[in-house]
């Protein structure tokens, strides 16, 4: 057992060291998905907050805050038509306000 762990030791010896004091490590900027940045997006959108929608627009490209804020949409009207008991095709019209199919 005693070998096992010199084996170990010897080819990890970072794990030997004592951990850096937190406020001396680089701090790494987080990384967001693309459905965290469409769901802040939307909520900046909502709540008529243009830094936040900006601020969003940042974490990801153009084209996968587009697909985000479109599967985002896709989700919402699929959740409200459930809960509604009604057709998709009818939440999505009565959202935007347009006559009935």
């Amino acid at each position: 057992m005693a070998r096992v762990r010199a084996i170990f030791n010897a080819l990890l010896p970072t794990a030997r060291r004592a951990p850096q004091d937190p406020a001396q490590q680089p701090r790494v900027r987080r990384q967001h998905n693309l459905f965290e940045a469409a769901a802040v997006y939307v909520v900046g959108c909502v709540e008529d907050d243009q830094d936040r929608m900006d601020e969003a627009a940042t974490w990801v490209s153009p084209e996968a805050l587009s697909f985000g804020v479109n599967e985002l949409a896709c989700r919402a009207v699929i959740a409200l038509a459930r809960e509604r008991d009604e057709s998709p095709q009818t939440v999505a019209r009565s959202l935007l306000g347009l006559p009935g199919a």
